[in-house]
């Protein structure tokens, strides 16, 4: 069975990662090394299908393989999709989440809730997420990922 904790420390990670990859933005290779490690490691683009929907993409809108999700959080002369910044490089400072609730199963876990990004001059960015994870080879990887800007009704 999946535990509440294995869950937060797969968030932790996840967290520390995007973190660690903006603070590389200016040794892009080694950015871009430590983000396809990051990529694999947090992902199961290796093991099957995954569903991710970044927070601000509108061409494209979902993501499906790793080079797609490589392009959204660190853009660049390979970008797969035109649109992308590299949303990883703002860089952030921090990143938490608050889990609203979270299904444990046996192989399988789903977690939905806001994520806060901490950027440098310490303002945060609430991002409403879904994660869930599959168990491959002893650890949790994301199979689906979807996030989005809070709804703004004077938008």
């Amino acid at each position: 069975m999946i535990t509440l904790e294995q869950v937060e420390s797969a968030q932790s990670t996840w967290g520390a990662g995007v973190v660690k990859i903006g603070s590389l933005k200016q040794v892009r290779t080694e950015c871009e090394q430590f983000t396809s490690d990051f990529l694999d490691q947090q992902y199961g683009f290796d093991d099957g299908v995954v569903l991710f929907k970044p927070t601000r993409c509108a061409i494209e809108q979902f993501r499906s393989c790793k080079k797609q999700a490589t392009s959204y959080f660190i853009a660049g002369s390979e970008c797969k999709c035109e649109e992308d910044t590299g949303f990883a490089l703002q860089p952030w400072t921090k990143v938490r989440f608050e889990n609203t609730g979270v299904i444990l199963e046996e192989a399988r876990a789903i977690a939905m809730g806001n994520y806060y990004f901490t950027d440098l001059d310490g303002n945060d960015t609430k991002v409403e997420y879904t994660f869930a994870y599959k168990v491959v080879e002893g650890a949790l990887k994301i199979d689906l990922h979807h996030s989005s800007l809070p709804y703004n009704p004077a938008a």
